[in-house]
């Protein structure tokens, strides 16, 4: 498909257009003690403090970030569309207490949000051209950066911590429809194809422990509210 330009220029950042700030966030008890708390948090400067609390409380992954990445070669993919992985030479340089971090940046979540949907997207061979990719890109850093549109919470948390970073982890009994067949396949691990998804309606039946009965319905609740996500049940 092509993917025409409506708020960035080719060849530009589409973030300098766009003024930011350093944000601070903090979760206080009653008592006045501080729970949580973040400093130096890169936000859009007309952001309220509401949304970067939201983004700093929750959205940004707090840690297992590596502190050094590079870019893992794929064939048939545009280089500045690669994914990332810890860069294990660079960081065998570093103290390991300075290895990995946290995302301090609304552009990391842009970044990774965006540059995951188009790297699946270019996978699916949804573009007319590579120029079409770049601008889907570009246009869908924008949009987030000026809340023009966003995703649901899940995508926040976990889209993009596969492409970005490399973080992964063993599956959790998640499934995903292969693209190249259009067959529901499982989750060979945690991030690769995340859970994603807000809302979900479980149904459940009048046994307490075989399959589809109300202990199998307390896993599949487990699953999905690990990840952020929310579930009801049909009786």
């Amino acid at each position: 498909m092509h993917i025409a330009r409506r708020f960035t220029t080719a060849g530009r950042d589409p973030y300098e257009s766009v003024a930011f700030r350093s944000a601070t966030s903090e979760i206080r008890n009653p008592d006045g003690s501080v729970v949580f708390a973040a400093e130096g948090i890169e936000v859009p400067a007309e952001w309220s403090q509401v949304a970067c609390d939201i983004l700093a409380q929750k959205y940004l992954r707090k840690a297992g970030v590596p502190a050094r990445v590079a870019a893992v070669e794929e064939e048939g993919v545009p280089s500045w569309l690669w994914r990332r992985a810890a860069d294990e030479a660079a960081l065998a340089v570093l103290p390991k207490g300075e290895r990995s971090c946290g995302e301090t940046s609304a552009k990391q979540c842009f970044d990774r949000l965006a540059g995951t949907w188009t790297y699946w997207a270019w996978k699916g061979s949804y573009f007319d051209t590579e120029e079409d990719a770049r601008t889907f890109f570009d246009e869908l850093r924008l949009m987030l950066a000026r809340q023009m549109g966003a995703p649901n919470s899940p995508q926040w948390f976990n889209t993009g911590l596969y492409w970005a970073y490399g973080i992964d982890g063993p599956a959790q009994g998640h499934y995903y429809v292969d693209y190249r067949t259009g067959k529901l396949r499982a989750s060979e691990s945690a991030y690769e194809h995340p859970q994603p998804h807000a809302c979900f309606i479980q149904s459940v039946s009048d046994d307490l422990v075989n399959e589809g009965g109300i202990m199998d319905l307390w896993v599949r609740e487990a699953r999905l509210f690990k990840y952020g996500s929310g579930t009801g049940s049909n009786f």
